[in-house]
Order: C-alpha cells, then sequence, then structure tokens
C-alpha cells in the first residue's frame, strides 16, 4: 500500500528536511485521509507541528496540558476559545495518528494520550467558563458559604482512560450542594448557575464550527436520561440511584471518573456511588442481567444488520468489557483493588485471583488489543466515529496492510480467530448451567405443582422417606419469609430448590442432609443473590451438599454466615489450605478494601477471613485431606494472623493518640515492648474449631518515662489501653459474630488480677504465689506475638519457674487431687459412653501426665522444656529414657486418637462421647502409666 502511494506536494515540501518522517509517510497518509489533507490544508500549522518535534516523542500529562494552557492563555470570547480548542484537538489528533500508524506508540500510549486531550480539554475550558460566568452571576455557594464547584463525571472509555480516536466523550455533570450565587447582578440557585455552565462546557466541545468539533459529547447516561436535569447536586444523584438506579446504569458507572473538581468532592461523590455499584456481599445475580443486556444488544445489533461491528457485535470489544465488568460487580465491593477501571488492568486481577484461568486472560488480552488496534484503524482513516468494518475492497485491503497484513484475507482470518475466542469465553461464562435439556427435576415448578407431582419428584431424586422431605419443603416454602419474597427472589428459589433436591438425594445420608440445609435456605432468601450462586454454579451446589452431608457444624456455619457459600466455587482451591506466609498475603489483600479508620468493618471482615479459613480446614478435614495434626497447627496459625492483626490496628490506634512508649519509634511488633503468652491449646499448637484463647498480657516495666505523643501517659496506662483495645476487637458480637472468646483467668492473680502484667510482677507472682495447677498451665505457655527480646525473657522466667526442684511425692498428690477434682465436675463416661476428654485414661489425663513430667524432671533434663505441646514433649521423654519407645508411641497414639474423635464429634455437632464398644485398649494403658509415675487416684 504505502509502497504505491505518492506523497502530496504540501507533504514533501514539508517534510524535505525530516528524513525520518519523510520515510514514515506513506504509510501513515496512506492509512489516514484526515491526517492527509489537513496536512494540506493547514501548512502552517503542520510546520509548527513538525518543528516541535512531537511526532517523534511520546509526551506527559504535564505536557499535554501545558500544550494547551499555552494555547489558551490570551482567549477573552467563546469565540475564540472554540476556535483554539479546535486548533488543540486537530495538532493532537495528528500526532496520536502518526505516532499509531507509524508504529511508535502501543495502544496504551495511544489510548492514554486521548484520554489526557480530553481530560485538559475538559478541565481547562470549564476553568475559563467558570470565571467568565462567575464574572457575571456571581459564586455559587453552599448552605455553609463555601464555594462550589461543577464535577465532570468522565464515563465509559473516557473514564477508564481508555478513549479511542474518534470516540464520543459520556459525561455527567454534578455539584455537591445547593445554595445560591454571591457577588453577580442577581442571586442564581446553584442548580441554574451549572446548568447555564453546563450548557456552555458542551456548546464550546461539541458544536460544529468551521473547524470541526473538539468532541461530540453524550450526556444521555445522567439520572433519569435525556429527560432529566442537565446538572444534579450530590443529593439528587444519590436519591436516583438508591430509588431509581437500574442495572446497565451499575456497569456505567464503574468507569465513572471524576476530571474536574477539588480532591475533598470527589472523594465525597465517590463515597457515595461506590455502594449503589459495589455491593458488600457477593452479587451473583449480575449474571443473569448480564445476559439480558446482551441479548438485548445483540437484537439490536442483528436488527440494524451490524454483525460486523468489532465493538457492538458477538465477539467483539464490549463482550471483553462485559466479562471484567461482570466479576467486577460481583466481587469488587469486597476487594478493593477490582473497583479499577482498566480493563486491561482487570484482566490481569482476575487470573492473579483465579477468577478466571491465565490461558483465558491471555487470550483475551491479545484479542482486545487486536481489536482495539483494528478501531483505531479503522477512524484514523477519516476521522470518523465507527466500529464497522469496511466492506469495499479497496478499503478492506487498505485497512488489512495498515494492520501490518499482506491482504484483507489474510487480516480477516486472524480477527475472525480473535473473535471467536472472545466468544466462546463470554458464551462460557454467560451460559446459563442450567439451561440443557439433562435433569428432569429442573422442569418442576415446587410452588405450583401438585402434592403428586412433588412426591413422584422427590421419590426420582432417591429419598428414602419421600413423604418427610415433602413435609420439610413444604414448611419451608410455607414461611412468611418465602411467601413475601419478590419477583426476582420467587424467581431465583423456583430454579433452586428441585435442583438442591436432585443434588441432596446423590448423598448417603439424603434424608439426613436436607433438613440441615434448610436453615442455609432461609438465611439466603434475604438476599437473594445467593440463590443465584448456587443456581449459576452447579458445582459450588454440589460442594454445599457434600460438606453439609458430612457435618453438621459447616451446615450451621453456612447458614450463619451465608457469604461463605464464594468459597464452595472451586472445588481446587475449596480443600486447600495455605501455608502461614501466603495466608498472611490472603488477609492482607482481604483487608485492603476496608478503610484503615473504619474499624467496623475491620471487625467485620477479621471475623469474615477467620469463618473462610476454618471452612477451608473443615472442609479438607472431613474429606480426609487434612490430617489431625494439620488441623491444630492450621487453625492455630490463623489465630496467631489474626492476634497480630488485631494487635497491629490497637497499637496505631494508641500511637495515633498517645505516641510511641520509650523502647520503640516504630511500629514493629518485635519492639513494642509487649507480649501476649498464649496458654492452652493455642499455646500447645492444638486449637479447635470453637476454641477460646487463653492469654496473658506481659509489658517491659524495665522501660522507663511516657509515651512521646500530644497526650502522653504512663505506661502501664498505654499497654492496658492496648489489651483493653484487642480484647474489645476479639470479643465484640458483630454481624459476623466474634472473632475468638478471650480467656484472661491465668494472668497473675485471676480475674482480680491486673489486665496487663509487668514483666517484674509476672515473674514475682510465678516465683512466689502461683498454684501448681498454675505451673502446670505454664507448660503449655508460649509467646505468639510481640516483642522479641520481651518474650526471651518471659521464656527464661518459663523455663526457670519449669526446672525448680519440687518433691515430686508432693507433686503428684497435688497433680492427683487437681484431676480428681476435673473428673468428678467434668466427667460424663457411664456403663455405655467414654468421655474422651475427661474419661479416666483419656485426653486430660494425658495432657496432666505430661504437665507432672515437666514439673519434675526438667530440672535434670531441660530438653523438657524445649516445645509445648503435648506430642513433641512425649517424644522428649522418650529419648530422656524417662517413657520407653513403646510407651511414648503409645501414649501419642492414644492423644491422636482422642484428639481426632473429639475433632470429629465437634464436626457431627455432638457431646465428645464415644461408645465403649468401638474404644481400642488406649485407656487401661493410659491408666498403667498415669499409675506408675503418679499413684492409684487415676
Amino acid at each position: 500500500m504505502s509502497s504505491a502511494f505518492v506523497l502530496p506536494e504540501p507533504w514533501q515540501h514539508a517534510l524535505k528536511t525530516y528524513p525520518e518522517l519523510l520515510n514514515e509517510a506513506p504509510k501513515v497518509l496512506a492509512a489516514s485521509d484526515y491526517v492527509n489533507h489537513w496536512g494540506q490544508r493547514q501548512e502552517t500549522m503542520l510546520m509548527q507541528l513538525l518543528e516541535s518535534q512531537q511526532l517523534q516523542k511520546k509526551l506527559s500529562q504535564e505536557e499535554i496540558a501545558q500544550q494547551l494552557a499555552s494555547m489558551l492563555q490570551d482567549v477573552t470570547t467563546e469565540e475564540q476559545l472554540h476556535q483554539k480548542l479546535r486548533h488543540f484537538r486537530q495538532w493532537m489528533m495528528v500526532r496520536i495518528i502518526w505516532r499509531d500508524l507509524a508504529g511508535l506508540a502501543d495502544l496504551a500510549e495511544t489510548m492514554a494520550d486521548l484520554s489526557t486531550m480530553a481530560d485538559v480539554c475538559i478541565q481547562q475550558t470549564l476553568d475559563i467558563l467558570y470565571h467568565w460566568q462567575v464574572e457575571i452571576n456571581g459564586v455559587p455557594r453552599g448552605p455553609d458559604g463555601q464555594e462550589q464547584q461543577m464535577i465532570v463525571l468522565g464515563m465509559g472509555k473516557l473514564g477508564a482512560g481508555e478513549l479511542n480516536l474518534s470516540s464520543d466523550i459520556d459525561l455527567i455533570f454534578t455539584y455537591p450542594e445547593e445554595g445560591e450565587t454571591e457577588g453577580g447582578r442577581k442571586p442564581l440557585s446553584n442548580s441554574e448557575f451549572f446548568v447555564r455552565l453546563g450548557r456552555k462546557l458542551i456548546q464550546a466541545l461539541d458544536n460544529q464550527t468551521v473547524d470541526g468539533f473538539v468532541f461530540r459529547v453524550d450526556m444521555r447516561l445522567r439520572p433519569f436520561g435525556e429527560s432529566g436535569a442537565l446538572v444534579s447536586s450530590f443529593d439528587a444523584m444519590e436519591e436516583y440511584y438508591q430509588t431509581q438506579g437500574r442495572e446497565w446504569e451499575r456497569y456505567a458507572m464503574i468507569k465513572a471518573r471524576a476530571i474536574t473538581g477539588n480532591e475533598a468532592d470527589k472523594k465525597a461523590l465517590s463515597d457515595m456511588l461506590r455502594p449503589f455499584v459495589y455491593r458488600r456481599y457477593l452479587d451473583y445475580g449480575m449474571f443473569d442481567s448480564l445476559r439480558e443486556m446482551k441479548s438485548m444488544i445483540a437484537g439490536q445489533m442483528h436488527h440494524r444488520g451490524m454483525d460486523d461491528n468489532i465493538k457492538l457485535g458477538a465477539g467483539g470489544i464490549r463482550e471483553v468489557e462485559f466479562i471484567g465488568q461482570v466479576f467486577q460487580l460481583i466481587y469488587g465491593g469486597r476487594d478493593r483493588p477490582l473497583q479499577q477501571r482498566p480493563i486491561l488492568t482487570i484482566l490481569d486481577l482476575l487470573a492473579d485471583r483465579k477468577l478466571l484461568s491465565i490461558y483465558a486472560v491471555s487470550q483475551l488480552k491479545r484479542a482486545y488489543e487486536f481489536l482495539r488496534r483494528t478501531e483505531h484503524r479503522i477512524q484514523a482513516w477519516a476521522d470518523q466515529q465507527t466500529h464497522i468494518l469496511p466492506s469495499d475492497d479497496p478499503s478492506r485491503n487498505r485497512l488489512a496492510q495498515s494492520m501490518g497484513f499482506e491482504d484483507w484475507r489474510s487480516f480477516y482470518s486472524v480477527l475472525k480467530d480473535y473473535r471467536q475466542q472472545i466468544q466462546e469465553h463470554f458464551d462460557q461464562l454467560l451460559t446459563a448451567p442450567q439451561a440443557g435439556d439433562d435433569g428432569a427435576g429442573i422442569k418442576i415448578s415446587l410452588f405450583n405443582a401438585q402434592p403428586e407431582e412433588k412426591l413422584s419428584f422427590i421419590e426420582q431424586c432417591g429419598y428414602d422417606d419421600p413423604a418427610e422431605i415433602l413435609a420439610v419443603v413444604d414448611k419451608l416454602l410455607d414461611l412468611h419469609i418465602c411467601r413475601n419474597l419478590s419477583q426476582t427472589g420467587r424467581q431465583r428459589l423456583e430454579k433452586l430448590l428441585p435442583l438442591l433436591l436432585q443434588a441432596t438425594g446423590n448423598v448417603e445420608n439424603a434424608d439426613a442432609c436436607l433438613p440441615r440445609l434448610i436453615p442455609l435456605m432461609e438465611s439466603i432468601m434475604r438476599r437473594s443473590a445467593y440463590m443465584a450462586l448456587l443456581v449459576e454454579n452447579p458445582m459450588a451446589l454440589s460442594q454445599l451438599v457434600k460438606l453439609c452431608a458430612a457435618s453438621p457444624l459447616i451446615s450451621t456455619q453456612l447458614a450463619k454466615y451465608p457469604v461463605l457459600l464464594d468459597e464452595l466455587l472451586d472445588p481446587r482451591s475449596l480443600y486447600e489450605v495455605p501455608e502461614k506466609e501466603e495466608l498472611k498475603i490472603q488477609l492482607l489483600q482481604f483487608l485492603s478494601s476496608v478503610d484503615a479508620d473504619d474499624l467496623e468493618q475491620l471487625m467485620n471482615r477479621l471475623r469474615e477471613f477467620r469463618q473462610i479459613a476454618t471452612l477451608h480446614v473443615a472442609a479438607a478435614d472431613v474429606t480426609g485431606v487434612l490430617p489431625l495434626m494439620g488441623v491444630g497447627d492450621q487453625l492455630t496459625e490463623l489465630a496467631e494472623l489474626l492476634l497480630e492483626q488485631v494487635w497491629r490496628i490497637a497499637w496505631e490506634h494508641l500511637v495515633a493518640k498517645h505516641g510511641y512508649p520509650p523502647v520503640t519509634d516504630n511500629d514493629d511488633p518485635q519492639q513494642c515492648g509487649f507480649t501476649i503468652l498464649a496458654y492452652g491449646k493455642l499455646g500447645g499448637l492444638e486449637l479447635g474449631y470453637g476454641s477460646d484463647l487463653d492469654l496473658v498480657f506481659i509489658f517491659d516495666d524495665e522501660q522507663e518515662g511516657m509515651t512521646n505523643g500530644e497526650r502522653p501517659v504512663d505506661l502501664i496506662v498505654f499497654y492496658t489501653r492496648l489489651a483493653q483495645r484487642m480484647i474489645h476487637l476479639l470479643n465484640t458480637v458483630t454481624p459476623g459474630g466474634i472473632l475468638y472468646e478471650v480467656d484472661m483467668r491465668l494472668r497473675p492473680s485471676g480475674a482480680s488480677g491486673l489486665l496487663v502484667s509487668p514483666l517484674s510482677g509476672f515473674t514475682e507472682y510465678q516465683q512466689k504465689e502461683a498454684w501448681t495447677w498454675e505451673h502446670q498451665a505454664l507448660v503449655r505457655a508460649r509467646n505468639v506475638i510481640g516483642d522479641r527480646q520481651l518474650a526471651q525473657k518471659v521464656t527464661d522466667v518459663r523455663q526457670d519457674i519449669l526446672a525448680r526442684p519440687r518433691d515430686e511425692a508432693m507433686l503428684a498428690e497435688q497433680v492427683r487431687e487437681m484431676r480428681a477434682k476435673m473428673r468428678q465436675q467434668l466427667d460424663k463416661s457411664d456403663s455405655q459412653l467414654f468421655d474422651l476428654k475427661q474419661g479416666k485414661g483419656g485426653i486430660t489425663d494425658i495432657e496432666f501426665m505430661v504437665q507432672y513430667a515437666v514439673l519434675a524432671w526438667s530440672m535434670d533434663l531441660p530438653e523438657l522444656l524445649v516445645y509445648t505441646d503435648n506430642i513433641r514433649i512425649l517424644e522428649a521423654l522418650v529419648a530422656s529414657g524417662k517413657l520407653k519407645p513403646a510407651e511414648g508411641e503409645m501414649l501419642a497414639d492414644a492423644y491422636r486418637y482422642y484428639r481426632n474423635e473429639a475433632n470429629h464429634c465437634v464436626l457431627q455437632d455432638r457431646p465428645t462421647l464415644m461408645s465403649v464398644t468401638q474404644l481400642q485398649d488406649f485407656p487401661q494403658q493410659v491408666v498403667q502409666i498415669w499409675q506408675r509415675w503418679l499413684g492409684d487416684n487415676a
């Protein structure tokens, strides 16, 4: 194409001193009639453009803004303003098209330059028009006298910074508050002032003059569309979107970006619009709404004979954007990074979050970039807003060659492949999962069917007692909440119920499983998007039934917190339990969407994260993916991570108010002068699903002075408030429940003691006042978070106390007495059932034996002091010769066996009792060693 193109004489003359540009010119001018004719009409401006050397270099946003500012600096009339804007637009368009066609700019640069050009035109034009209007009508002010500015929202591709070569710009005008002008000829309402200003802005950009236009302006996305006010206040916009906003407007608002206005007003507007666009729950109803939108658009395209539209047609640009947007609307409210605007950024985030495969994202990005480049080549020819492939051969060949292909056929083959890839991914995402003919039950409506039809369907599903199951279903349908469902909610439940009955009928304990699912159904009726999630995702429904069949505890948790249903979407990740570092990354990402000063939302998110992580552990547990010791490790690591985050939130709050204590000048927990000593199951690395946290807070009282903030306090006050705030964050009941129940009774002097112990006080108490049972508890105590040096001091105190010389006979008597009291109060064993925890020869007996061993012998056997968990202390007892290898192995096996069975009892939501007929001979063997060490009172 370019080799046959003859440069017009004005271009030859202009480029004779620019050999590099002369070589590029045939390729550019053959592909852009607009640039070609502009250069012949505007020879003076062409020479200025060449002299500026802007064709050869990339410009920053500041340079583009300065270019326009220099052109507008002397304008005094609207006519001059209009002319200068259009000259700027021509200059920039020629520059951008040249760099694009010559291969000097990639797609990102082209879109960014076009969007920046629009931004600076809007910003600088509005600024000039505002000041001109203020001179006549005065300054618009709010009720408090604050000057008001009009905020221009850029929508669509402008909002996302993805403008194309001949795009119109979709705008919405708004202002913060009602009021009136001050200082003008006569007062105007703010509404009237900004309507006049908005009209002037549109005219400056959109009017067709002898110099053309700047941008076609489309205002139809504003509230109430063409029939709505041209400009709305923040309150009016909020009222509209809360009461009138439609689903397609949520899609549109994803890309909304405030182009003008001060930062405070921009933030206020963004905060006001965000709840409309991004819901706090997972909004799987978006799939249905997107299908409807896509079907409507496709019907319009077909009706207009526009199937070759590379933007709106099948496999077009819009479908890629829809794919990103549907995930943004579903997940964006709970994942702040997904609230960004550029589609390529969003696709990368979807791959990172495994919402789309890396392969799919790679295909979609390549296809999108190819289509956008094609779009620019089509529009570069005549500066026309079109997305339709040419139909005549010369135009087709010109387009193909401008895209780097030999001919139309080779270009169209690649284009067709890319569009096919987009369409396949789009259809795969949005195909209704129950649209096939398989599964006869899908067609039944349990709302309207006759009793015999329902019973027949339930029988086909495979239940043992269909009549009882029918009664369960009818009771659900007769609930007040069910009878008062919205139309959408009823439609979703009508689809879901047959699917649920079919899926549940396939498990072995179907008749027991379905009633477990009813509380969940009641819960999700209040927010029907969760019903949409299960209808849209057969795999999620399958995993739901599988887990609820395996564990009533899981079904109860899901009913209390339906937000956990999202975790069922991907079976591959559902049964994965990440390592601690990966879990920490997930936690920080999970909290990233919450403002640091939004304490209520932070607390909710922490609780939700614990529930999600616990669900993953439980799912891996009931399916045998995770061994018993792995369950304790995972739940312990989770608690430690959440404790650290709670410490950080509380610490930052206290430091902001009172400053840092003398021991530190930073937020590193390892230098904070404070440590958390964990006892019990957390200390022993054996945390269970419902375990509380036994904690003791200790601060380093060797440091002196006060905090260094504007409101300094004594150290005991600072650390006490730190502990109080942590307990508040952990214990407070929110919609997400509590984070952890905290038990502080093991601190020095118990409930009557200080909330935070000074190290010296903790040491003295352990040396002089602590009871034997408190030293037993100290065996399992370890520092889980806090100051590294202080933690070592506490560890030294622990080892010193545990290794003190003791009279073994007296110690054995004290341990026996304590155990006897506990058994008398707590043992639920009888002739038929064995209490796994409190029964003779059970879990607690093994724990007491281990504690006795450490207290009795660690003075001579310091290896008993290294670990806080029972299994490794038993291993140390074997290594030291206090237990024979077979005895140590038996005790460890018994301990694991008991805990495993107790754990299953928790998952089955029943007491930790076991039939004596199912017991192995562990109790008798444990009692034998107890009697050898501690005597006959076991």
